[in-house]
């Protein structure tokens, strides 16, 4: 039995071990066969600390090819197991690694753990030191110099590098600051661009919010309310949700909806409360005071005002006068003057105790940069100041006849604009100031007053030109600083493009064709960036010819008012008092003419022969026995549809009467014809027959002669603006008249064209 068992166990192990022995050496060829056999084999190089893939990495099989990784980090090479390969890159210490299977090589490059640091790694961190301390530079100038701030910006942009893993969110964080500096100095348009570019890069709600009050600055009420609106879908914080609704009733307030606009307020005045934001609720009742004004509501308007000032009054002195200011400008325009002067005073109370405390305060640092020196300080804060509030009460006695009680507060508003160096309200105090001498009939004093507001004009005049050619520095430096950070994310989008076309050519060797296309796609994007660049200028050089219109259209009502104040007190003190209420009468048709006119570019020719023939008549009802007038206006021109530059042809008027046809002996002719020539061209001729130009200027004082006129300078640098912007819209030429004995008249012929 024994031996029947071991034979059938040795039967059953002698066939185990055989094929045991056969498989063992079929497995050992078989791993000796794949050691020579080449295998495609993938991986990856990353940066060990940051996960991002390193691209244009050489990896080189040690007696066969070279590969390089591609823009994800990824590697395709062949070759066997126990070959080497070899990773190197500029950017740090060469890798070596030995293929043990076809599995798939993830290489994580790190830093050396006994100290040393990869070049790539000493890059990095040296990178992002310089871009926090530029951004913390660029937030830290805002307020004092936005050149300088921008600069900080723009070197804080060129750390970031194309495969900076946080690259999205530096940039969203740099435009924002960007948006933030344009915002604080009064460039709305380009914050609004800034804060659109933050938000591309990353989407951040209060960034959004931000773009929305950018809108509201530009008075671009329709897009405001989109972003706003926009802004109520998602997941706000309390502050936010009041910004928002309080954004939303400002975009509604501008576009005339009161209605909409009140809903609003109510909305975020309801969040402000719950969240006791008071300064914000302060804000929110003066808001909805301006609506239920709009409406005609007084009493709820001036209820929300009384809860604003004694909201305020908790406050801050700062506080406490803005709202006592605002208040008092509500009464103003209900003429219950009263209040008003109450409000007033209480207003100059917290001036003066601020005053005080600022006083007290160490000196502010000066900051000497030419853009630096621009005054940047809110039209509320500008309200909020002693000199100001002082005229304003002189005003409010003035307007009720009370002018012994008005007198004080005008001269200490002259003296502390004086103080302050602020021509504009020491202007209007000098001017007020003369006004009510007169009233009392003090004509003496109310002559030195008039003669000091001469004196004051001619200063204003000199600062607006200064304010004028700053302004314009200020903004040709602001374009240039946005042109260099849209070249340098122009530039990076270039080199991005670069790489990819390098790395195309690399991959796909011998195709031609796309190389070719890849090339015209960059000189078609270095056309475009050239284009944007030149639309840029050019639009910023229009915008620039606006504000300088803008200015000589403010310097131009001054001096035609002053003018026209010396006519009217020299016809009040040589006429009776008749014929003086009428000339008085019709002068102040002709201001309140002048004044609706004042803020618009181009005015209907009608309006300007209405104003025309008031201000000739008055010159006529003063100078009877000097001369006739005849204004003829073609019948085939449309003068309510043909626009022209307000106040382009009085000076010229002007000019025939007081130096052509005043000094004449016998009575002269003033003749004024509007005649059309073409479909888009009109020609005005004003003709005298005075005593020309060559005798009036004989005539002049030698004062006279060493001032130029303000009025003809004005007109001339306008029309040089205008032939500019609109491709020569006016024409102007002087000729002189054969005359009678006494000389030669004048005439002035504007031709004027039509927009096609």
């Amino acid at each position: 039995m024994s031996k029947y068992c071991f034979v059938l166990l040795l039967m059953w192990l002698l066939p185990i071990t055989f094929f045991g022995q056969h498989n063992a050496r079929t497995l050992e060829n078989n791993k000796t066969d794949k050691r020579d056999q080449f295998m495609e084999i993938r991986g990856t190089v990353k940066d060990d600390n940051t996960l991002v893939p390193l691209n244009n990495v050489e990896i080189r099989v040690v007696g066969g090819q070279t590969y390089r990784t591609d823009n994800q980090g990824d590697f395709k090479i062949k070759a066997r197991i126990g070959d080497q390969i070899i990773i190197s890159h500029d950017s740090f210490n060469t890798v070596y690694h030995t293929i043990t299977s076809s599995e798939r090589i993830d290489v994580k490059i790190q830093d050396d753990p006994d100290g040393f640091v990869s070049k790539k790694g000493i890059r990095r961190k040296k990178l992002s030191a310089a871009y926090g301390s530029n951004l913390e530079a660029a937030r830290s100038t805002m307020t004092k110099d936005a050149a300088t701030s921008i600069d900080y910006i723009t070197k804080a942009l060129e750390t970031i590098e194309d495969d900076d893993t946080f690259g999205d969110e530096k940039k969203a964080e740099l435009f924002e600051t960007l948006g933030d500096i344009y915002a604080y100095w009064k460039q709305p348009d380009l914050a609004e661009s800034n804060y659109k570019t933050s938000i591309s890069n990353k989407y951040n709600t209060d960034v959004k919010i931000k773009l929305g009050n950018a809108q509201l600055q530009n008075r671009d009420y329709q897009s405001s309310f989109v972003t706003f609106d926009q802004l109520k879908k998602v997941r706000l914080n309390s502050i936010q949700r009041i910004k928002v609704y309080e954004g939303l009733g400002d975009s509604y307030k501008g576009q005339n909806d009161y209605e909409n606009a009140s809903k609003n307020y109510n909305i975020a005045l309801s969040f402000a409360q719950k969240n006791n934001s008071q300064d914000i609720v302060i804000e929110l009742n003066s808001k909805m005071a301006e609506v239920f004004q709009s409406q005609g509501n007084i009493n709820d308007a001036e209820e929300y005002l009384d809860n604003s000032v004694q909201l305020a009054s908790r406050r801050s002195k700062k506080s406490s006068a803005r709202q006592r200011a605002k208040a008092a400008d509500f009464y103003n325009k209900n003429n219950s003057f009263a209040k008003e002067i109450q409000l007033r005073k209480e207003a100059l109370e917290d001036i003066q105790d601020m005053e005080e405390t600022e006083s007290k305060s160490p000196a502010p640092i000066i900051v000497s940069d030419s853009i630096s020196a621009l005054n940047n300080i809110d039209v509320e804060d500008r309200a909020i100041t002693s000199q100001v509030q002082n005229y304003k009460i002189a005003n409010a006695f003035a307007a009720q006849s009370e002018y012994d009680e008005a007198i004080p507060y005008l001269e200490e508003s002259i003296k502390k604009a004086a103080s302050e160096n602020d021509l504009v309200v020491q202007k209007d105090a000098t001017r007020k100031l003369g006004e009510v001498y007169r009233e009392k009939g003090e004509l003496e004093k109310a002559s030195e007053a008039f003669e000091e507001y001469e004196v004051i004009i001619d200063k204003l005049y000199i600062q607006k030109e200064q304010e004028i050619s700053q302004v314009n520095r200020f903004n040709r430096e602001l374009a240039q600083r946005a042109n260099r950070i849209a070249s340098l994310e122009k530039d990076r989008e270039l080199n991005e493009s670069k790489y990819k076309l390098a790395f195309a050519s690399q991959e796909l060797a011998g195709q031609q064709k796309i190389i070719i296309y890849s090339l015209i796609g960059l000189s078609v994007l270095l056309l475009l960036v050239a284009y944007l660049m030149f639309r840029n200028i050019k639009q910023q050089k229009f915008a620039n010819n606006l504000l300088a219109l803008k200015s000589l259209r403010s310097q131009m009502n001054p001096h035609f008012i002053f003018n026209a104040l010396n006519s009217v007190n020299t016809f009040i003190a040589t006429s009776d008092e008749r014929a003086a209420n009428r000339y008085l009468t019709d002068f102040s048709l002709l201001m309140r003419a002048v004044l609706e006119n004042s803020e618009e570019d181009f005015i209907p020719l009608e309006k300007e022969i209405e104003l025309l023939e008031l201000y000739v008549q008055l010159e006529h009802f003063r100078f009877q026995d000097k001369f006739e007038y005849k204004i003829t206006v073609d019948p085939e021109i449309d003068i309510k549809q043909y626009m022209i530059p307000p106040m382009l042809l009085q000076p010229y008027v002007e000019n025939a009467v007081w130096h052509g046809l005043r000094y004449k002996s016998d009575k002269g002719f003033l003749a004024i014809n509007f005649q059309k020539t073409t479909d888009g061209t009109i020609e005005i001729v004003i003709a005298d027959n005075g005593i020309g130009r060559e005798k009036s200027k004989s005539l002049k004082t030698l004062n006279q002669k060493k001032q130029k006129s303000q009025g003809m300078s004005n007109i001339k640098k306008r029309i040089q603006i205008l032939n500019t912007m609109y491709k020569d819209k006016v024409d102007v030429f002087i000729s002189d008249l054969t005359n009678d004995e006494e000389g030669t008249g004048t005439r002035v012929k504007l031709i004027l064209k039509r927009d096609q």
